[in-house]
């Protein structure tokens, strides 16, 4: 099949891929926005996506196209390296005198496979927080310090650990270059080749990429410093019961 046999097909399965896992991340973005400033709105929506069979099946759905993403890209760095000696990706940065693009765009290309693994242990780091104690211990009957459904704590719990904090941070800096380049990548590999769309598609993934990472980065700080709305309105009522 030449999705899986040819360097162009694996390309395509990759880019795919990528932009898939972009939309879960802009949806999961969102999904925490709405932690900063209600608590009970926010375990609504964890019990909504709790241990019921499509949100079981859609974690699986998300699993397989995160290990295809992640095993085509070792795949493709090893076929670069190969053949082009240090270039790390078959695509490079046509853009001149651009700032921060070009910085972005330079580095990351030639630095995919560090940052997929930052990535990648980032990602567990966050499945031992969240999934792990929340959707896992629901299947499983496992007894926890908070409800498997009361993602609020287990967020106020995550980021109370300045450690945490700045090893999220770190996370999201990683995933930030990897997007920065990884989406017009993919959009150069999937037709929008040409000189005007590429250096679009170079701004847009910047600007878009820039903005769902200060989303996550508003969140945790928001509740490392104790200044999300969220929480006076969590204080506010115990203090009044």
């Amino acid at each position: 099949m030449w999705l899986i046999n040819s360097s162009i097909g694996r390309k395509v399965v990759m880019s795919v891929s990528g932009i898939a896992l972009i939309l879960f991340l802009t949806f999961h973005c969102c999904m925490n926005i709405v932690a900063l400033f209600s608590g009970k709105a926010y375990n609504m929506i964890c019990e909504l996506l709790g241990s019921n069979w499509y949100a079981i099946l859609a974690t699986l759905g998300l699993a397989a196209l995160a290990a295809i993403h992640i095993v085509f890209a070792f795949i493709l760095t090893a076929q670069n390296r190969k053949a082009r000696g240090e270039n790390r990706y078959d695509v490079a940065t046509t853009v001149n005198k651009n700032g921060i693009l070009d910085v972005a765009e330079g580095w990351a290309s030639s630095n995919m496979l560090v940052l997929g693994i930052i990535i990648l242990l980032g990602l567990l780091m966050h499945l031992k927080h969240f999934w792990y104690n929340m959707m896992f211990a629901e299947i499983v009957g496992m007894e926890t310090i908070y409800s498997p459904t009361d993602g609020f704590a287990w967020i106020q719990e995550t980021f109370s650990n300045p450690l945490f904090v700045v090893l999220y941070l770190v996370w999201f800096c990683a995933i930030w270059f990897h997007i920065a380049h990884g989406f017009w990548s993919a959009m150069h590999t999937l037709g929008a080749s040409g000189k005007i769309w590429q250096k679009r598609m170079q701004w847009i993934g910047l600007c878009y990429v820039t903005l769902l990472m200060l989303g996550y980065t508003v969140v945790v700080l928001g509740f490392a410093f104790g200044c999300a709305p969220s929480l006076c309105t969590a204080c506010t009522a115990a203090c009044c019961q």
